[in-house]
């Protein structure tokens, strides 16, 4: 690979270096080459440019997971219009507020998403394109009717001869150009779109060039996150793409099961997942073979258990599609038991850390270099300080600064104040160590962000927003416990006593509030249990609830 020094120059590169592979695919589904993608892209560009949009103007994108998505998301930023990713599990009010706070001209969705939508709430919007055909759903525009129904016509004049490989053409925006916004989360007083430029992107692109260095052109990668985050945006889909890999999205919600098999059809040499899904397949897969009597006895007899362990590491590895080179984990810590687990096999697995603000990357190592404990090493180009007397062992804030930071978050300069200091410093709001190498440790999140099961962001306070707002609850948090969200409430006991209300009535009354609160929240965050507290949570000074006694 040449290295480019822009986002769009190094996708135009791999447009042209690997036209005739395979670059796009959905599982049991379409395939595109990378010649079909640049043609896609190359008739956005026609789109765009005859309806008016122009360069720096918001386009959104709700969907699934789908080869399109990516096609579209190619088509905007290479035309240097910037995208606007909405995750399509939102509420149907939050995509509305998100189209209408970014300002789009246009949103792209796919059918399950629009079926929801009300155009007529969202006024600035031009149109509504399907995302699996780019037609048109919904149109104010005469400019608009008339580009979609004369494109394929455009695009002939464009191109009489044949569309071939020197044609392509990308815009190429300056470094500090917004390419895209990405909101952190979908509920009006809590989602703060964060403004990530060519340059920020570039600077994660770059450093995955020259730190992952085993993919090459060819081959196949399953793309599980959620495009509308940054971790599978960047990681999963552009990284993999500017190499000239070949992208299989999953659609469908990743279960378990769907996710081997498509390791086992396309057996990926890097996998990027959340703790949750890794953990979920060694308990059901490796967990229950260890139970096993005669299992349990080997690997307690000496010599025998290096052999048994490089079984145990293979049947893993053959889980995974056989061809495994490193598993990333991103998003959260894994769980102990079975982080010692993978250790003790010397299984190729490494922990990142990043965040929407530093588009993603913050810090990696590969396996082989990893350190227990620790998230990896600061990437290229950024700087690191913890807000600490001694930041190797007494845990402070962590602030970073450089190429991955964003600008800063999208008509909300209050919010941008808060994040930076005056030398552009960005806090992480994490609390953690920094070794004498730069290694990360997390020793815990000020940030109260939880990992939906498959790489949502939730945000407990949007949930105890809601909670907090129902009969008989005083105060609420909400936590994690293995997997699912469980409400820790106190009564408002004023009026619990003043209404004579009994424990059981109360019990009853809790499980009615949990009801409706799950009707109001996607699938993914929806509380599993409400657990009834005693006595007041303990505060700070400021009286915000100190939640880290509560983890559970």
């Amino acid at each position: 690979m040449h290295h480019q020094d822009s986002l769009n120059a190094y996708i135009l590169q791999s447009l042209r270096n690997n036209w005739e592979l395979l670059a796009l695919t959905d599982y049991n589904g379409a395939s595109f080459q990378y010649k079909d993608v640049a043609r896609k892209i190359t008739k956005l560009h026609i789109l765009f440019k005859s309806a008016g949009v122009k360069p720096g103007d918001k386009v959104a994108l709700c969907g699934r997971n789908s080869a399109q998505w990516a096609m579209a998301f190619l088509g905007i930023i290479t035309y240097g219009a910037i995208a606007v990713p909405v995750l399509h599990e939102f509420k149907p009010d939050n995509i509305h507020h998100l189209v209408n706070h970014s300002e789009a001209k246009l949103l792209f969705a796919d059918a399950g998403t629009w079926e929801n939508l009300d155009a007529s709430v969202m006024p600035a919007l031009d149109g509504v394109l399907l995302i699996s055909d780019f037609s048109l759903l919904m149109s104010r525009s005469e400019l608009l009717n008339q580009a979609r129904a004369n494109l394929n016509l455009y695009f002939g004049e464009a191109y009489p001869e044949r569309f071939t490989v020197d044609d392509m053409e990308v815009s190429l925006p300056r470094r500090d150009d917004v390419a895209l916004i990405n909101y952190t989360s979908g509920s009006t007083g809590f989602s703060k779109g964060v403004m990530v430029t060519y340059g920020n992107l570039w600077s994660n692109i770059e450093y995955t060039i020259d730190h992952l260095d085993f993919l090459v052109p060819g081959d196949g990668i399953v793309c599980m996150l959620p495009l509308a985050h940054m971790y599978g945006l960047v990681v999963e889909m552009l990284h993999p793409l500017i190499k000239g890999c070949h992208v299989t999205f999953l659609t469908r919600t990743p279960s378990p099961r769907i996710i081997m098999e498509a390791f086992a059809a396309v057996h990926p040499k890097l996998i990027v997942a959340v703790p949750l899904i890794l953990e979920k397949i060694i308990r059901t897969k490796v967990f229950p073979l260890l139970e096993k009597p005669y299992m349990k006895f080997l690997l307690h007899v000496p010599f025998v258990d290096d052999r048994l362990l490089g079984k145990i590491k293979e049947k893993l590895t053959d889980t995974f599609g056989g061809n495994l080179q490193e598993i990333v984990i991103g998003g959260a810590a894994l769980n102990k038991e079975v982080e010692t687990f993978l250790r003790r096999i010397g299984f190729p697995f490494t922990v990142g850390y990043g965040m929407t603000e530093c588009a993603p990357l913050i810090s990696y190592a590969p396996h082989n270099e990893g350190r227990p404990g620790s998230c990896g090493k600061l990437v290229d180009r950024m700087e690191i300080r913890v807000a600490s007397p001694d930041p190797v062992n007494t845990p402070g804030v962590i602030w970073v600064r450089g190429d991955n930071v964003m600008k800063g978050y999208y008509k909300n300069e209050e919010a941008t104040a808060e994040a930076f200091d005056a030398d552009g410093w960005m806090s992480t709001g994490d609390i953690g160590c920094v070794d004498e190498d730069n290694y990360i440790y997390l020793r815990g999140r000020d940030k109260n962000m939880i990992l939906g099961p498959s790489g949502q962001n939730i945000y407990p306070e949007e949930i105890e927003q809601k909670l907090n707002n129902m009969p008989y609850v005083g105060e609420s948090i909400v936590v994690e416990d293995s997997g699912k969200l469980i409400a820790l409430v106190y009564p408002d006991m004023d009026n619990v006593i003043h209404q004579n209300i009994s424990a059981d009535e109360l019990e009853k009354l809790m499980t009615d509030n949990l009801v409706q609160l799950n009707k109001e929240l996607p699938a993914y965050s929806q509380v599993a249990r409400v657990e009834i507290k005693s006595e007041e949570f303990e505060k700070t000074p400021k009286r915000s609830i100190k939640r880290y006694l509560y983890q559970h």
